[in-house]
């Protein structure tokens, strides 16, 4: 178990960031690529002042009309992805990591602090996992790949919290949590996990359409 903990922190670890980074800017030109075969005049429309306009409204809870009809999805969505974001970067333990292998190191989190909102990711899984089960229209749309993604993202923050805990066998439970945010990271350009990557740049695009040509909001 020490070898795979060691293989783990180590080369799959640079292995996951460089498929991350690499597949990254991979999607990003073909994506381009494609938008630009299927519909080149989008360029011609793009307006920033429009594409910011909304971002700002649609990063803001309540912000748009979305966001207001459906308050309790709301503010589980703005917990989640702002967990998501915060821990990974600033939790002791993964800046120690940098610092052991590359010199890199910044301010931490309190460990209760990123313990709770390690909690708070798996619990916001648990409800999507729910809605996905008993809401109807949510339910339609959701194919294999989703529950893949959420058990990923589930796995890989509850093993965090089971570790943190010492609940189990500590280096077995380290080394999967290790495992599941490589699988993760490895994930992000290839699934539904990529809207990280796309979803600014989408909004943006609808934005200059609904702004710019039809003369109305999309918030």
């Amino acid at each position: 178990m020490h070898a795979l903990y060691d293989l783990a922190v180590g080369p799959l670890a640079w292995l996951a960031f460089a498929v991350f980074i690499l597949g990254s800017i991979y999607r990003l030109m073909s994506m381009r690529a494609l938008a630009l075969k299927k519909d080149a005049a989008f360029v011609a429309y793009i307006s920033w002042p429009h594409a910011i306009r909304s971002l700002v409204h649609w990063v803001t809870p309540f912000g748009a009309l979305g966001w207001r009809e459906n308050p309790g999805v709301t503010i589980v969505t703005f917990l989640f992805h702002i967990c998501l974001f915060v821990v990974p970067l600033f939790l002791m333990g993964h800046i120690v990591l940098f610092d052991t292998f590359r010199g890199w190191s910044w301010p931490a989190l309190p460990d209760g602090v990123a313990d709770a909102l390690s909690i708070v990711v798996v619990l916001a899984c648990a409800y999507f996992l729910w809605r996905r089960l008993t809401v109807p229209e949510v339910r339609f749309v959701t194919r294999s790949h989703d529950w893949l993604v959420l058990a990923l993202v589930g796995a890989t923050f509850l093993t965090g919290v089971l570790a943190y805990h010492r609940i189990g066998d500590n280096l077995f439970m380290t080394t999967l949590h290790v495992l599941c945010g490589e699988a993760m990271l490895v994930a992000i350009p290839f699934t539904r996990l990529s809207h990280m990557l796309f979803g600014f740049f989408s909004r943006g695009y609808i934005a200059s359409e609904f702004g710019s040509v039809r003369h109305a909001k999309d918030w």
